[in-house]
């Protein structure tokens, strides 16, 4: 019996909609328990990292957590790090609107070119980032040395050192939603804002700037998000924020209910921004239709000029810098003899690591979309937003709960390649859930239908038809779980087993004792492997030309 019918009877709808629910709930099939069983299992297992900082903040008492949270030294995190956040998104956005605007809606010259340019910092992880800055404005540094004084003000070092190492290569996390949304625009309410007489200005901010709000959000959240959560950039810039504390409180105090303690702040600061944007994307009114045309280049004119030494300073800052400060130092290093000796086997921790974790990532996803995508339910969705736990949690955070679960539970596993790849799947799985979710809703149920109605099972089904039509996104999401696993630092540092080297760790130890020459090498190594990923997977598909829809 259907649910369409029922007792013999044509049920409608509109006319009996809770009978027609029921009905419908009834003759719903069940998801097999090859599918359901390990997306509850992955659900619970990236949950692990929040139920870690309720027990181990609670197992001081309240008085502990008290002492630990509500204390002067945690206001003064909390400023800072707040300050690093207003600084760093007003930083991204004052660079990727303009960038935006100009290379999505003006006659700027080599247009590809400078988007791609605009995009290229994501090869760079923000420890890199800090380290260039720092070689060229810090003490001794290239500046000072092409001035030719003896001191220069301590800028780098601090909140304006973070602020710009971390604005200046997040903020094509904007940018890329941006030019995204600036395509889609239909230019037809700009053309009637003009003619009724609104100047440019007016015609931005009244007709073309509200229909981005969405991109502008969500760009922001990822900066913020990325700030957070950063500790390689404010470790080598010296900026005391809650993901510095909670490693120097479990490294140099070894105190980690103080650090579990500080975390769940970072934790709530992290959701209550994710719900700030959700709040406000909420209150947003429905977007205009998307353009059905593109719009017409508007012309610079005596604008061009400054126009081009905008984007041209822009990417020598976040493009020029890097790469000549890493090839100097690189070069220095050969004219000594060193400084490639543990590149290869540290590139090889990261490949192996990130390539595991990737697998891995893909693997988990498969299940935890299907199951939500094709049997819905209150269940199968509540696993699905569980499997998003991750993306909430900073890896430090992550590293903290796997150590305390595994030398209480399994300590065979405690400082083993595989634990850090189980940080690393826990911090990244929604990466690939994001990928795999949209590839399996470009898969028509149909086909699957079609298949069980031939004989096959739902398990052939599944890995014989579903898997295969769905392999180009889900390789996607694990190219962007490949990709970010390589970069990743806190959670390397804490968790890598005894004389387990990656890039990124090979790179912080070197620029912490001040070796840069010995940082060049590895930091070269990582860029070249990371500009692949990045082109392919993230700057070629958001500045695809847009087809009229």
């Amino acid at each position: 019996m259907g649910p369409g019918h029922l007792t013999g009877s044509t049920l409608l709808p509109e006319k009996h909609p809770r009978a027609f629910r029921r009905a419908r709930r009834r003759s719903r099939r069940r998801a097999p328990l090859w599918l359901s069983i390990p997306a509850v299992l992955t659900a619970l297992a990236v949950s692990l990292p929040l139920a870690y900082l309720l027990v181990r903040s609670a197992s001081g008492g309240w008085s502990a957590y008290r002492q630990a949270v509500f204390s002067g030294r945690t206001l003064e995190l909390l400023v800072s790090t707040l300050a690093l956040v207003a600084g760093t998104v007003t930083l991204a956005l004052t660079v990727a609107v303009p960038l935006a605007w100009l290379v999505a809606r003006t006659d700027l010259p080599g247009r590809r070119f400078w988007a791609v340019a605009g995009a290229l910092p994501l090869v760079f992880p923000s420890y890199v980032s800090a380290f260039a800055l720092v070689a060229v404005l810090g003490p001794r540094g290239y500046l000072q040395q092409l001035l030719g004084v003896e001191r220069l003000p301590d800028f780098i070092y601090g909140y304006g050192g973070a602020v710009c190492a971390l604005g200046l290569f997040t903020y094509p996390y904007i940018f890329l939603l941006l030019v995204a949304g600036l395509r889609d625009l239909n230019p037809a309410y700009e053309e009637s804002s003009r003619t009724l007489g609104a100047g440019r200005w007016r015609t931005f901010f009244r007709v073309v700037l509200p229909p981005l709000r969405p991109a502008i959000f969500g760009g922001s959240l990822l900066v913020i998000l990325y700030t957070l959560s950063d500790f390689g950039a404010v470790s080598i810039v010296r900026y005391d924020t809650f993901t510095y504390s909670i490693y120097n409180a479990y490294r140099g105090l070894f105190d980690r209910s103080v650090a579990a303690s500080l975390a769940t702040v970072l934790v709530a600061l992290t959701v209550g921004f994710i719900l700030l944007e959700a709040l406000l994307l909420r209150r947003l009114r429905p977007s205009p239709p998307v353009a059905a045309r593109p719009a017409q280049p508007l012309l610079l004119g005596r604008w061009r000029r400054p126009a081009l030494a905008f984007v041209t300073l822009l990417s020598a800052i976040t493009l020029g810098i890097p790469l000549i400060v890493l090839i100097s130092w690189a070069l220095r290093a050969v004219r000594s003899g060193g400084g490639f000796e543990t590149v290869a086997s540290a590139a090889a921790g990261s490949l192996t690591a990130a390539l595991l974790a990737a697998l891995v990532a893909m693997a988990l996803s498969l299940p935890v979309t299907a199951w939500s995508l094709r049997f819905p339910g209150p269940v199968s969705r509540l696993t699905n937003r569980l499997s998003h736990a991750g993306f909430a949690l900073p890896g430090i955070v992550i590293a903290l709960s796997l150590v305390f679960f595994s030398i209480r539970y399994a300590r065979p596993i405690y400082q083993t390649l595989g634990l850090l790849v189980a940080a690393y799947v826990v911090r990244f799985l929604p990466e690939a859930l994001v990928a795999s979710r949209a590839a399996l809703q470009a898969v028509a149920p149909r086909f699957e239908e079609s298949s069980r109605s031939l004989g096959r099972g739902a398990w052939k089904t599944f890995t014989g038809l579903t898997v295969p039509l769905a392999r180009r996104g889900v390789l996607a999401g694990g190219g962007l779980v490949f990709l970010t696993a390589m970069k990743e630092l806190p959670a390397t540092l804490i968790l890598r087993p005894i004389g387990f080297e990656t890039l990124a760790t090979r790179i912080w130890s070197n620029v912490s004792d001040g070796i840069y020459s010995q940082a060049a090498a590895p930091a070269l190594a990582l860029v070249a492997v990371s500009a692949l990923p990045v082109y392919f997977l993230i700057i070629r598909p958001a500045l695809a030309p847009r087809r009229a829809r």
